[in-house]
């Protein structure tokens, strides 16, 4: 990952740095060079949208003068999300302020992306200061529609491979991800006053939030965990025959996006489902191996 100091000089620089630090492959060298350009350039939008959400900006304000913020507002993350949405539109109709967004322009143009899935993402990043909880999994559904699925679409656009159901599967595999992710970070966002784990189902395995601030998982939040993980797991098979929807290097690409969902819930079965004392990850052979069986399998 870039350093403070590269990301207050660069910003640009320093946002796009953080692709290799991902738990997925954001541009693997074996994609075309013109996929893996537009593919950076949908990163950087991401990774810096989900930056200002977070509030993981690098000090000395360069992202918030470079959107139009005034210092006095530059720690507002809504100011900076609004500020953000309209740099983005101007993407789509003038000259955007920010290097990243202008960096998008090119490959929104030739892939002839429209603005919904980039608008989903920001949403996302705006519920996340105004929401910290969520009831029901339907709500955590919901959620996933904004802060995931849009990458995935925007993977198949890219690409000029987006038909209904290739989305549809797409949005399994995504919603999947986020799920895996967040059952990975119960204790880091626990730190941001955030959970994701539903409240109907913390109920229902009797699972207080003061079980979630421990340094080690009991028996009710290792069930809790593990149900989730399954929930995950099962949108990961009802999206895996995307894989072998498509083919050549894109094949290989969302491969790799279902078997890193697949090898991240066997990290979490191998800890026994405690997450609490940092995100279980899967190795690089765990991964690899995965990869073979969904290329194999395709679903």
């Amino acid at each position: 990952m870039t350093g403070t100091g590269a990301r207050t000089a660069d910003p640009e620089r320093g946002t796009l740095g953080k692709a290799a630090a991902e738990n997925f492959p954001v541009a693997p060298f074996f994609l075309p060079r013109a996929w893996r350009i537009d593919l950076m350039a949908v990163y950087g939008f991401a990774r810096l949208v989900d930056d200002i959400g977070d509030g993981d900006l690098a000090p000395g304000g360069a992202d918030a003068r470079l959107l139009g913020v005034s210092p006095a507002e530059a720690d507002d993350r809504l100011v900076l999300l609004d500020a953000f949405e309209a740099d983005l539109r101007r993407v789509f109709d003038g000259t955007p302020r920010h290097p990243l967004l202008r960096r998008l322009q090119p490959t929104v143009r030739r892939r002839s992306l429209t603005p919904e899935p980039f608008l989903g993402l920001i949403a996302a990043n705006r519920q996340d200061q105004l929401v910290a909880r969520y009831e029901t999994y339907d709500d955590l559904l919901a959620y996933c529609e904004l802060s995931a699925n849009p990458v995935g679409r925007l993977v198949l656009a890219v690409t000029g491979t987006a038909t209904p159901e290739r989305i549809r599967r797409s949005d399994a595999v995504c919603t999947a991800l986020q799920i895996v992710e967040h059952l990975q970070d119960v204790a880091e966002d626990l730190g941001r006053d955030r959970i994701y784990l539903p409240a109907a189902d913390m109920k229902r395995f009797h699972v207080q939030e003061t079980d979630l601030a421990v340094k080690t998982a009991g028996a009710s939040v290792r069930a809790l965990v593990a149900y989730e993980a399954e929930r995950a797991q099962a949108l990961l098979n009802e999206g895996t025959p995307l894989v072998g929807s498509v083919h050549g290097r894109l094949k290989l690409l969302l491969a790799g996006f279902v078997a890193g969902g697949k090898a991240a819930i066997r990290a979490i079965s191998a800890a026994e489902y405690d997450v609490l004392p940092g995100p279980p990850k899967a190795s690089r052979l765990q991964l690899l191996r995965e990869v073979g069986v969904t290329l194999r399998g395709e679903g």
